[in-house]
């Protein structure tokens, strides 16, 4: 069992190079440092969207727990805090898998 979160951005207008850059080379060993695994990633660049997903094995329970860790580290806190607010609007939720829809 895995839940997974989807995150999904826009970006502020002429920030998205930029936050694309800063994302690849922070974000996945942060999350993946705290138990996370990064599903996917993918972006449009001509509408500044900007859509990931994180998985934690396990329930959604397990998810926050892992979450709320990695929310009040230090570690976060530095990597989020040396960077200016690139993020314009955020969509966060948990998904669920839509069986049969992958080969």
């Amino acid at each position: 069992m895995k839940t997974v979160q989807l995150r999904r951005y826009t970006i502020r207008e002429g920030e998205y190079d930029a936050f694309v850059a800063w994302w690849v080379s922070e974000m996945p060993k942060l999350r993946e440092a705290f138990g996370f695994t990064i599903e996917f990633a993918y972006g449009i660049p001509e509408t500044n969207e900007f859509m990931w997903a994180v998985g934690v094995a396990g329930s959604a329970e397990r998810f926050a727990e892992v979450e709320a860790r990695y929310l009040a580290s230090a570690e976060r806190a530095a990597v989020m805090g040396a960077i200016p607010e690139r993020v314009a609007e955020r969509n966060i939720r948990l998904v669920t898998e839509v069986r049969g829809a992958t080969p």
